[in-house]
């Protein structure tokens, strides 16, 4: 992990405590510089590559765990369910937007979620690239072994903490965080919104997670 010069997932960017957090996966991330470098396109572009880690380890408030980013180019920014400024908001996101707007009555008007970054929200995906137009493609690559390091990371400095897990694949993880406040529900994808997403709440449940462990609760709204 050594910050190389021109190094595609150079450490410089990551916020304290995750470069010595992310250590024993040394080897996995530099399997993961190869492949993408012999990769004719991947998403979201280089430096976005670890954009959730930005945040301090010690920052982080909620942990939301996405899959893998959006194929669609353009869209992916590094921050799971989060999209550029001025994308439309994909389908799952619209559905995140339905849901706050019923849970809380804040408006989510931008699929730009850096204020939930700002404000200690991880928004990780389990597998940080992906090929333009080919959802999943690089599941099985190593990623899923240094974001699990990252959870159980966070798992084992404990709270202020809420894990919110949408979705079997999310879900799966619930063994990892023993311990620790968890929101879980249906997936927001179309697919499944309707099946345990829509009317979960879970902004709600989260913010009074964080404040029965004497944490600030989250703005989730665009900010105007």
């Amino acid at each position: 992990m050594d910050d190389a010069g021109g190094d595609l997932l150079a450490t410089a960017g990551l916020g304290d405590g995750w470069e010595a957090a992310l250590a024993p996966a040394a080897p996995a991330l530099r399997e993961l510089e190869a492949f993408l470098r012999a990769e004719p396109a991947f998403l979201p572009p280089a430096p976005a590559l670890l954009r959730a880690f930005s945040l301090p380890l010690a920052d982080v408030r909620v942990l939301i765990v996405g899959q893998d980013p959006y194929p669609t180019p353009g869209d992916a920014v590094g921050l799971s369910f989060a999209v550029a400024p001025g994308r439309p908001l994909p389908r799952s996101l619209r559905n995140i937007a339905r849901e706050l707007k019923e849970d809380t009555g804040e408006e989510l008007t931008s699929g730009d979620l850096t204020h939930w970054h700002a404000q200690g929200v991880m928004l990780l995906n389990r597998v940080l690239s992906v090929a333009p137009g080919e959802p999943g493609s690089h599941r099985g690559r190593g990623w899923e072994h240094v974001t699990m390091l990252a959870i159980e990371s966070l798992a084992t400095r404990g709270g202020p903490l809420v894990a919110v897990l949408w979705g079997n694949d999310a879900r799966a993880l619930a063994p990892a965080f023993a311990g620790v406040a968890r929101v879980e529900s249906a997936h927001p994808s179309p697919l499944s919104a309707s099946r345990g997403f829509f009317g979960s709440r879970p902004f709600s449940r989260v913010n009074a997670a964080l404040e029965a462990q004497g944490a600030t609760p989250v703005r989730w709204g665009t900010p105007r």
